[in-house]
């Protein structure tokens, strides 16, 4: 995974729909400090400072959605009580669509009180109902998921075994996305994972995989054993099993596993990293990523995730800044064009003045650094459109390029004067230049004027083409060629 990817992933989560269906329920913290022991019991005795209330179970699936920046639908049941409207409220006022949320009066809303001092949990006070929901209830969620069907584009199930996510729930669901072809992805509970037959994905942890297999999971092979056991008898396309400490293990139907070690840096809280990893993971689904490289993205959010108390949510930015911890400086000035696309109107906003050029910059020598110095000159900010491979094969022959667009771009990013390099695969720079409408188009003095792609489009808005000599003698063609000389034969 690259930070231009990650971050074009991000940039269109606003355009993405998730529906999320599973228990929800309130996280309440009481923290406080335990300096004394009781008189009355030999307990510790927690001096309350501070309370928090937050949503937990599926709601905190929906709210790492939500800081994620998709657009979110929940479907669930809650009760008709004083915690089930907290929930609703907290909802609304995070703009997710809870049309999908029934009000049973025979419920109670669930609600999990922790209370922590010196960053543990002292106890964990339960309040909740976990008996199955009625016929009328599976009726109306599911009749609301196949009328809504075609606005999703993908579907979480969150199942903490409070009553929502019955088999008949399940199976209504599962048939819906299967029809409609949305990724289904689900948090299992239990022992029984027949109930999740047909879905696209099951994240179980360790424990889980190794209940609902009947397997004991010691070792690799083991491992591998109960994850062929359930992606066998549950018809999955793949299954992800997280593994605390030693990270994640990919396994699709009919393909390699991927073993993904953890990122985490330290951990404080485990509480909420599932949800985590389903709502990163049903995002990237949701935006193409395959399941691996969607595994890799969920693991790098998890690890962030267990550096924080309680169940908290991660930030885009927090993710991207993971992903790029090497070469770290370059990674940020090499973007996607839809990104990069939104950075150069906001510079332009700011009054910047915006230079354009292009090229393929195979072997990368002292004429290409002085071409791009003289080019930033023109401006405030220089953007370089880098050739990709495929793109250099069809202009240079199939020889060329000698070093690949990845390694080209992030030497030319190492560059102060290049502010951001776009690799684009087309043969010119054109749809480059419609996006960005660059004030200042910059070419090679072996160009006329009339020759420069875009000349036209730039200067229809009041832009110009600047034309720059290059040195002479200093070429790629002429390196390649004195490489040859000096050591053939």
């Amino acid at each position: 995974m690259e930070r231009k990817d990650v971050e074009s992933l991000f940039n269109r989560a606003k355009n993405v729909r998730v529906l999320v269906v599973g228990d929800l329920m309130l996280d309440e913290y009481l923290w406080g400090k335990a300096e004394r022991i009781s008189p009355e019991a030999p307990v510790q005795v927690v001096e309350v400072t501070r309370e928090d209330v937050r949503l937990g179970g599926a709601g905190n699936v929906i709210n790492n959605l939500v800081a994620l920046g998709c657009k979110v639908t929940a479907s669930s049941v809650i009760g008709g009580d004083d915690n089930g409207m907290h929930l609703q409220h907290a909802f609304t006022g995070k703009g997710v669509d809870v049309s999908g949320v029934f009000e049973d009066p025979m419920r109670s809303t669930s609600k999990k009180t922790r209370v922590v001092a010196a960053n543990q949990q002292i106890v964990r006070i339960d309040r909740e109902t976990k008996d199955s929901i009625s016929a009328e209830f599976e009726d109306r969620i599911i009749e609301f998921v196949k009328a809504r069907e075609n606005e999703f584009q993908v579907i979480l199930v969150s199942d903490y075994a409070k009553g929502v996510v019955t088999p008949r729930i399940l199976a209504g669901i599962i048939a819906v996305a299967r029809r409609v072809n949305l990724p289904v992805a689900i948090d299992p509970k239990g022992n029984d994972y027949i109930k999740y037959r047909g879905a696209s994905i099951l994240t179980p942890n360790r424990k889980e995989a190794e209940i609902a297999a009947g397997i004991a999971i010691i070792d690799e092979v083991s491992l591998k054993e109960a994850a062929r056991t359930l992606l066998g008898q549950v018809e999955l396309d793949a299954i992800l099993i997280t593994r605390s400490e030693k990270g994640m293990s990919l396994f699709p139907r009919g393909g390699e596993e991927v073993h993904i070690p953890t990122v985490a840096r330290e951990v404080y809280d485990v509480t909420g990293a599932g949800d985590t990893v389903l709502a990163v993971l049903g995002l990237a689904l949701a935006c193409g990523m395959d399941y691996a490289d969607a595994a890799r993205l969920a693991n790098v959010a998890a690890g962030i995730a267990v550096g924080k108390i309680g169940t908290s949510t991660v930030a885009p930015a927090e993710i991207i800044d993971a992903v790029s911890h090497g070469h770290r400086d370059c990674d940020t000035k090499i973007k996607n064009l839809d990104v990069l696309a939104a950075i150069v109107e906001g510079e332009k906003r700011k009054g910047k003045k915006i230079v354009f050029t292009n090229g393929c910059f195979d072997l990368l020598h002292a004429g290409h650094v002085k071409y791009l110095q003289k080019a930033r000159s023109f401006g405030d900010l220089l953007v370089l459109g880098l050739n990709s491979d495929a793109s250099v094969r069809r202009l240079k022959g199939e020889k060329r390029p000698l070093i690949g667009e990845a390694e080209r771009a992030h030497i030319l990013a190492a560059l102060d004067c290049v502010d951001y390099v776009v690799i684009f695969p087309e043969d010119t720079p054109m749809k480059l230049i419609e996006t960005l409408q660059p004030s200042v188009l910059v070419k090679g003095g072996d160009y006329t004027p009339a020759g420069v792609v875009g000349k036209e489009v730039v200067e229809s808005y009041g832009g110009c083409v600047e034309l720059v000599d290059f040195v002479d003698g200093k070429s790629t063609t002429n390196i390649i060629e004195k490489i040859l000389k000096n050591y053939a034969g």
